[in-house]
């Protein structure tokens, strides 16, 4: 008989192999739904391709509808298919180069819809773009740390100076001194060090600095030699010594 913590888990597994095949047909039909919601916004916002008599009232709540529509179909068909790639690439490229894939894909999509769906709520983009400079110009500035980490990231997984499950030795003087362990993991922010004792996140701008090696032997020591006590002698260890001998008869 099957326990059912067995039975629970064979169908968790079932439902997840599931949701890996019907995952590229959730975004191939958000993504189709999100280009008719954006064909249907545009339409209704172009005063000349009109089809029904009505208010204009009536196209601008259609079209600000379909606008926020394919808003939500684009974003969705976005992050499935940056965790497909993920899923795909994982295997032959490894932890690392898929994430950051991933990420690329997330960021160059979001900013696509943006724009196109600013475009289509009859959002002026040249003033936006000109905001925004200004804007990413302030926040660049707040976030420098952190865009640190982002590039440093980049330049580890593709200068590649060790890999995951490594054995290094990192010296640097904002670590402290020496830190020896092992890498468990390379992330977009932060490398995971394994110190032996605790796994510590160590950030990306501060490993890209500090000198790499791997961790050095230990010199083997050499055993001293053994005690031999010194038997040609009365006492154990110590010179031989003549005992006077007494003075017999003549």
């Amino acid at each position: 008989m099957h326990s059912p913590n067995g039975i629970q888990t064979e169908l968790s597994a079932q439902v997840e192999r599931v949701k890996r095949r019907t995952r590229p047909w959730k975004s191939i039909i958000a993504l189709v739904l999100a280009i008719a919601a954006a064909i249907i916004s545009h339409s209704s916002r172009d005063h000349s391709h009109r089809l029904i008599q009505t208010t204009p009232l009536t196209y601008e709540l259609v079209a600000d509808g379909t606008a926020a529509l394919f808003c939500s179909f684009a974003s969705i068909a976005t992050i499935e298919l940056a965790a497909k790639t993920r899923e795909l690439l994982e295997p032959k490229a490894g932890t690392s180069h898929s994430a950051i894939t991933r990420y690329a894909i997330l960021v160059v999509g979001f900013f696509t819809i943006l724009v196109l769906t600013l475009e289509l709520f009859g959002v002026p983009i040249g003033e936006f773009v000109v905001g925004g400079a200004l804007t990413s110009v302030f926040v660049g500035i707040a976030a420098q740390q952190a865009l640190g980490n982002v590039f440093a990231g980049l330049v580890l997984v593709f200068a590649r100076p060790f890999h995951v499950g490594d054995a290094i030795r990192l010296r640097a003087g904002a670590l402290g001194g020496t830190l020896d362990g092992i890498v468990t993991d390379i992330g977009i922010t932060y490398v995971r060090f394994d110190t032996g004792g605790s796994v510590m996140s160590i950030p990306n701008s501060q490993v890209l600095n500090a000198v790499v090696g791997p961790i050095p032997p230990e010199p083997e020591t050499q055993p001293s030699p053994p005690m031999v006590a010194d038997t040609s002698s009365g006492t154990p260890g110590g010179p031989e010594q003549h005992q006077p001998r007494p003075a017999g008869p003549t």
